[in-house]
């Protein structure tokens, strides 16, 4: 999950298989369905209100199981709206929600965009699903590295006193900016204000990650902890995990990935762990997640994640040229922190200096400050 998929996931609540699977006869069970498949024979006999909880339900099934096919089923089960101008709002940000989930970013941006313009024409500005707009809005401007946008999707949060989400909004910016200290008494002050397990999980995980780019390895370690104390959430398990990886601890970072559902991204993290420690079942690791990406590939939904073929390639293939072809396919999508270290890192291991420098110069127009970047 991307991070902005956790912001919406808080502010609404709320395994890829290694090879197909061939069933013996027609009375094997392939896989049971959730319920709410059964209205979707008859797409034009449900309400607005039933598709998109439908569609939530869908979705939470592709997150916590980290496998698109869900979320592609959910896009398809508000099908009948897609091009409606007049759909409600709360169907349409589950629209671009899904088209985030999904790598669509340009056309979840574009679908938020045209909402927020009907409904302030409407005089409806105000309302809690422009509140999500605002909020998921804002983050996919910061995932494509327009700062100055997702400001002013900030401010729109703020206008309508959205907490702690619109003060976190503007802190997560700062941070990027290297506003470390600004920023982090943002955080602190939330964290002061809020018991809620999950919230806490996310404050302290957005400290976690800006220590990480500060370079303060010490304080990344004991807010990654905290975070997972408060709750274990997948989004913070990963890149706890990352984190470890990079500071040469794979058996920790084999541990903290301990109980999350197998996932593309968790089982990738555990195949370059089990590289690290030369487990046994290395290469039963390497050659399921080889599988999983080539089935993968056979979906329509499968692109847009040249993320992990990059950390893939560098990582457990031993091939930095082939990551730093993804990595660089990767940022042509999104510039995450982490899209723009993996694009250096790559290079680095390339030996393509050029490639370096064009992350460095990336993140410097981007107006985004981090020290393991400049460490390269």
């Amino acid at each position: 999950m991307h991070r902005l998929g956790w912001w919406i996931a808080l502010s609404i609540a709320g395994a890829a298989l290694a090879e197909p699977i061939l069933p013996r006869s027609d009375d094997e069970v392939v896989e049971r369905l959730p319920p709410v498949v059964r209205s979707a024979a008859q797409p034009g006999a449900i309400d607005p209100d039933t598709a998109v909880a439908e569609a939530r339900q869908w979705l939470d099934i592709a997150r916590r199981d980290g496998d698109p096919r869900p979320a592609g089923r959910a896009l398809a089960r508000l099908a009948p709206w897609q091009n409606d101008a007049r759909a409600p709002a709360d169907l349409v940000v589950m629209l671009a929600t899904l088209e985030q989930y999904l790598h669509r970013f340009e056309a979840a941006v574009r679908r938020l965009q045209a909402l927020a313009a009907r409904e302030a024409a409407a005089g409806r500005s105000g309302s809690a699903s422009m509140a999500q707009a605002w909020l998921l809005l804002a983050s996919l401007h910061r995932l494509q590295g327009r700062l100055a946008e997702s400001d002013q999707a900030c401010a729109q949060l703020q206008r309508q006193r959205v907490q702690p989400y619109a003060d976190a909004c503007f802190a997560e910016n700062q941070a990027l900016r290297g506003e470390f200290d600004a920023a982090r008494s943002t955080f602190n002050g939330l964290l002061a204000r809020n018991a809620q397990p999950g919230m806490r999980s996310w404050l302290l995980t957005s400290l976690a990650e800006l220590a990480q780019r500060e370079g303060d390895h010490a304080a990344a370690d004991a807010a990654f902890r905290q975070a997972l104390q408060a709750e274990r959430s997948g989004y913070t398990a990963v890149g706890y995990a990352d984190f470890l990886l990079d500071q040469q601890r794979p058996a920790e970072a084999w541990d903290a990935l301990a109980g999350q559902p197998r996932s593309d991204g968790v089982l990738l993290r555990l195949a370059i762990a089990a590289r690290r420690m030369q487990r046994p079942d290395a290469a039963a690791l390497r050659d399921e997640l080889h599988a999983r990406y080539a089935q993968a590939d056979l979906r329509p939904e499968s692109s847009g994640h040249d993320r992990e073929r990059a950390l893939m390639a560098l990582d457990i293939d031993g091939k930095p040229p082939l990551a730093l072809a993804a990595a660089r396919r990767n940022v042509a999508l999104q510039v995450e922190p982490v899209d723009l270290w993996l694009l250096a890192r790559s290079a680095r291991a390339a030996g393509d200096r050029g490639a370096l420098d064009q992350a460095r110069e990336r993140a410097r127009r981007i107006g985004l400050v981090d020290r393991r970047i400049d460490a390269l």
